[in-house]
């Protein structure tokens, strides 16, 4: 049973315990970066020694968990993709359960990917009530998309009754979570982690926000030759949407290499082995001569950006680590064609991108669904490329993102009145959320 009661913190539970048990579950890249920081702060932070158990990819490994199985076999995305999954899905799902109840944590986290995340949460509050156990304190990091779908809002009363407390990352999110009876905390962006790091025992002001890579160290290390047009592509973390995006890709750049004999493509491969194998396997044929990025260096992904023109990217998080970079970029979308019906039937926004929604207004040219053809990305393309405008009024709106997600003062001023080692580690998002954790009180 866990040590967590009714009238202790999540950390005072654990000191009675001697140490303190968080059991993690992250399903793709996204959230393995996000479990990973999360884990290393709340090491600093824990004023005992902390153990970790749960799912993750090689980032939370580095962090002293050993995953129960890969991180990709619950790394799906879509509705319709899932159903040739479901059955492998259902016993990850089972064994994941068993892990945590044998582990008895003092804190759940799991950390976006809802479809499996919540059922999790879900299955594990049921199996503590008809046990008649006090279970742990349920933490979902990163609030579902609620504000993107019809009816979105009313399903979050639902979550209520499993999860105990969500860490949001954008700004409007906590507000709307209280307003539906969900206790929440916003933490900021992890986009901006990179950057705060650098400015560490520098205060609380934020730094200019910016990532600055070396474009001059990337071309030596590659040898590309004087001239050349570098774009950078990102395609997903995901074997199902690399392996529907990046042929899409290859055909724009078949049509784009027309225009720019000496195009160079930069593929970003993200820490996903499926993704990586598959990659290497389709980079043979590829049309223009091409620079392969592993996703686990944040350095070579900043000077590789630092070296672009311009970016393609697939919708995710990456088209806002390109605001941080003020790479000028074209975000691309394509799903099953039952996915996308439901995508159109559903939606309540008119955009996919993070930076678009933020400002509300088409910044960022996007491709979607039926309208992501290589004869639609080589027209948005040459026209961001061509129109040093539409650059500068990207570079110029990224500012405006990227300090939206900046933790905020109310945050930053609440913790400085509650613990001086803040001053020393800084006021990063994953900070914030390890303390939200650690200082939780389960009703």
């Amino acid at each position: 049973m866990s040590a967590s009661s009714r009238s202790r913190s999540v950390i005072e539970g654990a000191i009675k315990d001697g140490e303190l048990r968080v059991f993690i579950v992250a399903g793709e890249v996204s959230g393995d970066s996000i479990g990973s920081r999360l884990m290393s702060a709340m090491k600093k932070l824990a004023p005992l020694p902390v153990s970790f158990s749960g799912v993750g990819g090689s980032m939370m490994s580095e962090q002293g968990m050993k995953s129960l199985f890969p991180m990709e076999d619950i790394a799906v995305m879509g509705i319709w993709e899932l159903l040739p999954h479901i059955y492998k899905f259902r016993v990850r799902l089972k064994e994941t359960i068993e892990a945590a109840l044998l582990f008895r944590p003092h804190a759940v986290v799991t950390v976006d990917s809802k479809g499996f995340s919540f059922r999790l949460l879900k299955q594990l509050r049921a199996r503590y009530s008809h046990e008649r156990l006090n279970g742990p304190a349920h933490f979902h990091y990163v609030a579902p998309s609620f504000w993107a779908w019809k009816g979105g809002e009313a399903r979050l009363k639902n979550l209520a009754a499993f999860v105990d407390h969500i860490l949001c990352i954008l700004p409007n999110e906590e507000a709307i979570c209280r307003l539906n009876g969900l206790a929440a905390t916003f933490v900021g962006h992890p986009v901006v982690e990179d950057c705060l790091e650098l400015n560490l025992g520098k205060g609380p002001e934020p730094c200019e926000l910016k990532m600055e890579g070396n474009s001059e160290d990337f071309k030596n290390k590659y040898s590309v030759p004087s001239g050349a047009m570098i774009i950078s592509l990102l395609p997903g973390s995901r074997l199902q949407e690399v392996a529907r995006m990046l042929p899409i890709f290859a055909k724009t750049m078949e049509l784009l290499k027309d225009s720019f004999p000496e195009l160079i493509t930069v593929i970003h491969v993200a820490p996903n082995r499926h993704v990586e194998n598959y990659i290497t396997g389709l980079i043979e044929k590829w049309p223009v001569p091409s620079i392969l990025v592993p996703g686990g260096s944040s350095n070579l992904k900043y000077d590789a950006f630092s070296a672009s023109r311009v970016a393609l990217c697939t919708s995710g998080t990456v088209a806002v680590e390109l605001q941080l970079a003020r790479l000028p970029c074209v975000v691309a979308y394509q799903a099953h064609f039952l996915t996308e019906w439901f995508i159109r039937y559903k939606a309540k926004i008119p955009y996919i991108s993070l930076p678009n929604i933020l400002l509300d207004s088409p910044i960022i040219p996007e491709a979607l669904l039926q309208a992501c053809t290589p004869d639609t990305l080589t027209h948005l393309l040459m026209e961001l490329i061509c129109d040093e405008g539409l650059q500068e009024q990207q570079i110029v709106a990224a500012k405006k993102v990227v300090r939206l997600l900046y933790p905020s003062e109310r945050m930053i001023k609440n913790l400085e009145q509650q613990d001086i080692r803040w001053t020393f580690h800084g006021y990063s998002p994953s900070m914030i959320a390890a303390a939200t954790v650690l200082g939780f009180v389960k009703p």
